[in-house]
């Protein structure tokens, strides 16, 4: 659990309530839900009419990665590596087999069976390496989603709140409804704006931080089996990935 993401969207709705509340104003001023259909119906619904299904299956997928995100530990990958590659030097590459076949994670299963089945260097690199991009762009495609949201939430909004004040119109023979009405109509326009800024766009940003976390770590991983491919000492693989370890810091 990414402690920070929940303290962040708690201190974000801390902010417009407490704000509200300081300001003299309830909480049930701010809770409308026609304005809750409006922006959040239309905003959804115009990223389904922009997004292809895959791109929007993925991103369900991963929207838990703002609070649950994947583990890219390098410290305990590089462990990994070594005992690999300590493995490999005694058993020799076929002493990988069982434990290829113990990876729940498909790219890591994939990088390990190459490797025991004797494939070049050169060719495991290409091959996983290709996979890294096709992962890559497929998971940017699927926080884009959050981005795009992001712009079409607050635009919504200002289309409730002319809706409205249309509203509010019909009742101008009634001054006594025309100030609850217009206080109504401009949620809209806060429930776009916050959601776009707090949520949305935020949402984004994170999960693409995360997906780059997640490529680097991969890139690891390849120069890792690429390395025991080539035969190199335990020692110099270890010298060899220690810039990965940064990311730890």
């Amino acid at each position: 659990m990414d402690i920070l993401s929940v303290i962040g969207v708690l201190l974000a709705l801390g902010a417009i309530i407490g704000g509200n509340f300081i300001e003299g104003g309830h909480l049930s001023a701010l809770v409308n839900v026609s304005a809750v259909v409006i922006v959040f119906g239309g905003t959804v619904g115009a990223a389904c009419l922009q997004t292809p299904w895959r791109t929007m299956r993925r991103c369900l997928r991963i929207a838990i990665w703002v609070f649950n995100p994947p583990s890219t530990r390098a410290s305990a990958l590089l462990e990994d590596i070594l005992l690999w590659s300590n493995i490999a030097r005694r058993e020799g590459l076929l002493g990988l087999e069982a434990i290829a076949e113990q990876q729940s994670d498909r790219f890591f299963q994939k990088g390990l069976q190459m490797l025991v089945d004797g494939s070049e260097p050169a060719v495991l690199r290409e091959a996983m390496e290709s996979e890294i991009y096709l992962r890559l762009e497929t998971d940017m495609a699927a926080a884009g989603v959050f981005e795009a949201m992001g712009g079409y939430a607050p635009t919504v909004g200002i289309l409730g709140a002319v809706m409205g004040l249309i509203h509010v119109m019909s009742h101008l023979a009634d001054p006594s409804k025309l100030g609850a009405g217009i206080a109504t109509a401009f949620v809209a326009t806060i429930y776009g704006v916050g959601s776009a800024n707090l949520f949305f766009l935020p949402f984004a940003s994170k999960i693409k931080s995360q997906v780059q976390q997640r490529a680097q770590y991969m890139d690891m991983l390849v120069e890792g089996l690429v390395a025991i491919s080539d035969g190199e000492n335990p020692r110099n693989i270890e010298l060899r990935l220690q810039s990965y370890l940064a990311q730890e810091r």
